[in-house]
């Protein structure tokens, strides 16, 4: 008898020490699950801050290569205005060249002229004595005298007529030459200004290309840190998940005592609800339930209320969402971060609904299905 009770105390001890080992031991995965959510978290916000840096670099290379296209398109502009005014100035100095030569000629004319002139003049001055008499005398009449004289007059005047014209036309000329002249200083003016603006826009291209070379290099290094990022949480998913299969199968281990739990009768239990427990409880099942039907939000509120009413979890709210091991945004921040960031209107109206009796499971715990627990599958969660 007494050999009798001495196993049965044996065996109780080793059932409390394997409980022991397996509590320890399924509190350490859900420890490692909480701390890969963290760091999950983590890695998340940093990649999307790492992204932002890559948008804003992104944005900066459009603005450069926007600017750099509008200077290259300013310098053609000025390159094509350059090339027709060289052809202006080419033209301006054949003008200038033929007025040079017109004026030349007409200055030669106008010196001849005035040579014959003044050989005229002298053969008529040096001759004045005796050419009235001898044209009288060699005159057939008076009127071959008149017309002889009037043929003098007439040579005189053409002379002074002529060398009058040809020094118009040479002033012409010359006035001609000096507007063609202002007009070569003009457009001198105009190329010096034109390569000073060729000289400034070839600068801003110059140092717009080094900025956006600059630029690229920071923007391969912020999309490589990005790529980076990305490897890691793909690493630290990938890390959760195992962990998320491993607690899985410890939850599987110990399905039995979870069905012990969940017979619990408590029909009798009544919860009144504080009044920030509905907005607390809709935090919670928008961190876990966001992006599940609207049936998967009220099967984890109905969750957390079976917890308050069993006796193996507290009996509140908070105290239930809050319990060490038990919800993973609550280690990682998430649900602070909702609580201060605001909860969406259908899971404070799934809450709410939760809170006013709408229970739709009787399960204590839900997690990812992963294919390994039986029980109830409601869009990406099974609730056992």
């Amino acid at each position: 008898m007494r050999h009798t009770l001495w196993k049965r105390a044996v065996g109780a001890a080793l059932v409390l020490c394997m409980l022991s080992v397996n509590t320890s031991y399924a509190k350490t995965t859900q420890q490692n699950i909480d701390d890969a959510k963290e760091q999950i978290n983590g890695l998340q916000q940093q990649k999307e801050e790492a992204q932002e840096e890559v948008d804003s670099i992104s944005d900066k290379k459009d603005g450069i290569e926007s600017d750099l296209g509008s200077l290259n398109g300013e310098l053609q502009s000025i390159t094509a205005s350059m090339n027709e005014l060289e052809s202006d100035i080419e033209e301006k100095e054949n003008e200038i060249t033929q007025a040079q030569d017109e004026l030349a000629e007409a200055e030669q004319r106008c010196e001849t002229q005035y040579e014959d002139m003044k050989v005229r003049i002298q053969f008529m001055y040096e001759n004045s004595s005796a050419s009235v008499w001898q044209t009288l005398l060699e005159s057939s009449s008076m009127r071959d005298f008149l017309n002889r004289t009037e043929y003098i007059s007439q040579i005189n005047e053409y002379d002074r007529k002529k060398l009058q014209e040809f020094q118009d036309t040479k002033e012409e000329i010359a006035e001609k030459k000096a507007g063609l002249e202002e007009d070569m200083d003009e457009l001198l003016a105009m190329q010096e200004q034109m390569e000073q603006n060729q000289n400034r826009v070839n600068s801003l291209i110059s140092t717009a290309q080094a900025n956006l070379a600059q630029t690229n290099e920071e923007l391969a290094s912020a999309q490589q840190n990005v790529d980076e990022l990305e490897q890691k949480l793909a690493e630290m998913i990938a890390y959760e998940q195992k962990l998320e299969e491993q607690k899985a199968r410890e939850d599987a281990a110990r399905l039995e005592e979870i069905k012990k739990q969940e017979q619990e009768d408590t029909s009798g239990v009544v919860y009144v609800p504080t009044d920030s427990d509905a907005y607390l409880l809709g935090a919670i099942i928008q961190c876990e339930s966001e992006g599940e039907p609207y049936e998967g939000k009220l099967a984890v509120g109905s969750v957390v209320l079976n917890r308050v009413k069993s006796s193996y979890f507290p009996n509140t709210i908070s105290g239930v969402i809050y319990q060490s091991g038990q919800f993973s945004p609550v280690a990682s921040g998430r649900l602070a971060y909702r609580l201060e960031a605001g909860v969406n209107s259908e899971c404070l109206q799934a809450a709410q609904e939760v809170l006013n009796g709408n229970i739709t499971v009787s399960s204590l715990y839900f997690r990812r299905n992963n294919g390994i627990i039986p029980g109830i599958v409601i869009g990406n969660h099974v609730f056992y």
